[in-house]
């Protein structure tokens, strides 16, 4: 296993549509599994955040997702197959995008497909906290970054102002209707 470098914000690897994953069991499919999940370790243990880690952020351009939230778990050739009705904003934070948190609106609920590591395909449903991690990484393997999608008035924001003046509030607003809109 090795830490590799985080592409950051600029770098052409964090634009490019990544490639599905053909031999799920293949030996180098198994290295960028292990160099994600010591990658992101290293990472959060610096930093004292993080819930997870996209293949193109250590400079892989195939369809991998490692995250930790209760447990590890690692996502290969995920896809979004569903959507709940209601969405969330959320401040969202990018290894990628060091100091910068960004107000973007999610699905509150989803559900998707995805392979482990020996090859079977799994099933996932997804709400909340998890639901939006799900998706900000998973648009990592399509070239998005939370930069593209802003919403709202004042969108971006230092995480140091953040703390001072949106901490108390948290990252997360309530659950609303899509069709209706948010109430801001």
């Amino acid at each position: 296993m090795t830490i590799r470098p985080i592409q950051l914000l600029g770098s052409p690897a964090l634009r490019a549509q990544c490639e599905p994953v053909s031999n799920v069991r293949s030996p180098a499919v198994r290295v960028v599994a292990d160099d994600l999940q010591e990658t992101f370790r290293d990472l959060r243990s610096r930093h004292g955040y993080g819930r997870g880690l996209s293949a193109p952020q250590i400079g892989a351009p195939i369809r991998i997702v490692y995250i930790e939230v209760d447990e590890p778990l690692l996502l290969i050739n995920p896809s979004v197959v569903d959507i709940g009705k209601r969405d969330v904003h959320v401040w969202d934070d990018c290894f990628s995008i060091p100091g910068l948190l960004v107000r973007v609106q999610r699905a509150n609920r989803i559900e998707l497909e995805y392979e482990d590591l020996s090859g079977k395909p799994r099933q996932l449903e997804a709400d909340g906290s998890l639901a939006e991690l799900l998706q900000h990484e998973i648009e990592h393997l399509d070239g998005v970054l939370i930069v593209d999608h802003p919403v709202g008035l004042d969108p971006f924001c230092v995480r140091e102002e953040w703390n001072k003046h949106y901490a108390d509030t948290g990252k997360y607003s309530e659950p609303f209707d899509r069709d209706a809109g948010p109430v801001l």
